[in-house]
């Protein structure tokens, strides 16, 4: 009975894949856009009276498609009855969390609708699209009264096609978005983060030619230093047709033709190149063009490999000095909304010594990943598959399947990621087991270049602590998650545990960790004070510094961060104070402990 349960899993989610996952412009922002950001006028909306009427039926799905928020009624006349107006509806900043930008949102979930007026002219020999870079959770897009489609998933990119729908001249957008927490969704009810709601990313009209570069790759193949392949794609009205691709520096300038479905792959061997790598992140001015469209973009190559119990960069043994990141802005609050917001996280962790992030528990924003690029930070990418899932729900396989997709398809040029992990947290039954085993089948089938890995949890037996997750068999690294001193033991006691790790593969500690209130202080065996959480990283790093195969970590986590299972009135007030940084900028004790252990720390093992 169960294989056929799994059986039936995976080919419905093949099916509703294949009907609903959404292609995306590849590198969107080199493109001609109108940016649809700034302030949106809003409504909040909790019995969702602008979707529904008294017998719950949609208003959009009636015969005349009318009578919702949709409809953005205005200005009307003495005799007509309406019970809004977004006119004098007060506005919120796109991008942004609704929570993070008024008080009385702080805490709400469920249905908020957002009006965006907008002008332009468009041009009848052009196709235009309306691009969302995020949206949590759940929303329904209109434009000018008319329905677009609906979208799942808060931290995925999405887009729909408007050519022909826009008008000249004035013009507006409607959403309705819900991020109400669901058990059958990705995430589902239960995790330790805010439930941000809203636009949280970019909005933009997206100009192109009739016919457009929708996508290409560029990359190293895999074993190799010196060949590069990959294809391009075109959409639209003549798919088959010359493209060009350029990278001047490398002197490579090589035409294709594409296929009928618009698609060619190429392979080039190249002369000695510059490779990527933290110390020295190189990128390569790459330019795509087609007979109609043109698009330029900065890639970095570099090769990543594991070897027994080792990490290569560019066949070089590399240890892994890395902090978990999480998408808020721990000083302003909410989600981080600008470069300005995520360069300083980025520089944070750069003083920290970090030549690695873990961008934690979901898909972060494609600016994240460019300037990780940028700055020389190799990536942790994960998808919000998170502690306790609906295993057997094919729907919810196929979401977490699209959000896996649809991030790697996003950020498959970036030299910066090194890492596509299917989850966090998941505890080891026969149903998860199957669930994310075809996640990492489907990473390696849409990417054989990157490593693919999970955050495992541990068991403890006396002393020794167990890594033993079956899942570990499918995976490159031996990555867990143990919160030895704060969940379990004493500080004092770690140096005294061993671990018995099953897989012969390199060790990453995707998380460890303890909290602490930034300016509390106390001796070290004071809870919530600076001291204890010091105490808690010197015996932790003597205790992982006993393992032969470590090769990396990324502790938890690099700033303090909402969230609403942390309520003590006087140490978290809903935060998470695991942070090095506090939620006021200050560096913790620890902080200066990790940045110590980094300075010393080379590949290998250290006695």
């Amino acid at each position: 009975m169960f294989r056929k349960i799994i059986l039936t899993l995976v080919v419905f989610a093949g099916f509703c894949l294949r009907g609903s996952a959404q292609e995306t412009i590849q590198h969107v922002y080199g493109r001609t856009v109108l940016s649809l950001n700034g302030p949106w006028n809003y409504i909040m909306d909790p019995y969702q009276m602008g979707y529904l009427d008294y017998r719950q039926k949609p208003f959009d799905q009636s015969k005349s498609g009318k009578g919702g928020f949709y409809d953005n009624l205005t200005g009307v006349d003495k005799s007509t009855k309406t019970e809004y107006d977004f006119t004098y509806a007060p506005t919120l900043e796109v991008p942004g969390d609704w929570n993070s930008q008024e008080e009385k949102l702080l805490f709400y979930e469920g249905t908020l609708w957002y009006k965006k007026d907008f002008v332009m002219n468009p041009d009848a020999g052009k196709r235009y699209f309306l691009y969302f870079g995020a949206v949590n959770y759940e929303c329904h897009v209109y434009l000018n009264g008319k329905k677009l489609g609906v979208h799942k998933g808060g931290f995925t990119p999405f887009q729909f096609d408007v050519s022909g729908k826009l008008n000249p001249g004035k013009n507006f957008v409607v959403l309705m978005t819900d991020n109400t927490r669901k058990r059958d969704e990705i995430p589902t009810i239960n995790t330790d983060w805010w439930n941000y709601g809203g636009i949280t990313r970019d909005v933009m009209i997206v100009e192109m030619p009739q016919t457009y570069i929708e996508d290409y790759k560029v990359q190293l193949a895999k074993g190799s230093k010196d060949i590069i392949e990959g294809f391009v794609r075109l959409q639209g009205t003549e798919k088959s047709g010359k493209v060009t691709l350029e990278i001047p520096e490398l002197k490579i300038k090589s035409s294709y033709t594409t296929d009928e479905d618009g698609k060619v792959s190429f392979s080039i061997k190249t002369r000695k190149m510059d490779y990527w790598s933290p110390e020295h992140p190189k990128l390569y001015d790459v330019i795509v063009t087609s007979t109609d469209d043109k698009v330029e973009d900065k890639i970095g190559f570099r090769t990543i490999a594991t070897r027994h119990q080792d990490i290569l960069l560019n066949d070089k043994p590399i240890f892994l000095k890395g902090i978990s990141v999480h998408d808020e802005n721990p000083i302003l609050g909410g989600r981080l909304r600008s470069e300005g917001d995520m360069r300083m996280m980025l520089e944070w962790a750069k003083e920290l010594g970090c030549n690695y992030i873990r961008l934690a528990h979901y898909t972060h924003n494609e600016t994240m990943l460019r300037l990780a690029d940028e700055v020389g930070l190799l990536v942790w990418a994960e998808i919000p598959v998170y502690w306790t899932i609906s295993w057997t729900n094919p729907e919810t396989y196929a979401n977490a399947e699209n959000q896996l997709t649809v991030g790697i398809d996003r950020d498959k040029n970036r030299a910066s990621i090194i890492v596509w992990s299917v989850g966090n947290e998941t505890p080891v039954t026969e149903e998860r087991n199957v669930f994310m085993g075809h996640l990492v089948d489907k990473a390696r089938s849409l990417d054989n270049t990157r490593l693919i890995a999970a955050a495992l949890e541990v068991e403890r037996e006396g002393y020794t602590i167990k890594v033993e997750d079956p899942l570990g068999d499918k995976l490159d690294l031996a990555s867990f998650n143990e919160y030895g001193g704060w969940y379990w033991s004493e500080p004092k006691e770690l140096p005294k545990y061993t671990f018995d790790i099953r897989f012969d593969k390199p060790v990453v500690i995707s998380e460890f960790g303890a909290g602490a209130l930034g300016g509390f202080h106390g001796d070290e065996d004071t809870v919530w004070s600076e001291e204890h959480q010091e105490l808690v990283y010197i015996n932790q790093l003597e205790m992982l510094d006993k393992m032969e195969a470590l090769r990396g970590m990324t502790p938890w986590i690099l700033t303090d961060f909402r969230s609403p299972r942390r309520q003590h009135p006087v140490y978290q007030d809903f935060w998470n104070r695991k942070g090095l940084i506090s939620n006021t900028g200050k560096k913790k004790k620890a902080f200066y402990i990790l940045q110590q252990y980094y300075k010393n720390k080379t590949a290998g093992k250290q006695r």
